[in-house]
């Protein structure tokens, strides 16, 4: 069972974008949870959550692509 190279690198690249993210988005949230009464309270906090969910995308995109590479190499 061959392993397609160029597909697991991919993979790889889509998890090290993740991995900053999943630092990131927790962090731009606590800095909104922490400024309530500022006026960009919501922007800052729908910016983490995007973030997050972006991180989160990410890293599943980056687990299917490697597992792809892994079992689906003789096709």
């Amino acid at each position: 069972m061959a392993t397609n190279r160029e597909l697991l690198g991919k993979g790889v690249k889509y998890l090290f974008g993740a991995l900053p993210l999943m630092f990131i988005g927790p962090s731009v949230m606590y800095n909104a949870f922490m400024n309530k009464n500022n006026a960009a309270y919501y922007i800052v906090l729908i910016i983490g959550c995007s973030i997050c969910v972006l991180s989160v995308f990410l890293a599943f995109k980056g687990i299917r692509t490697i597992t792809n590479a892994i079992f689906d190499g003789d096709k």
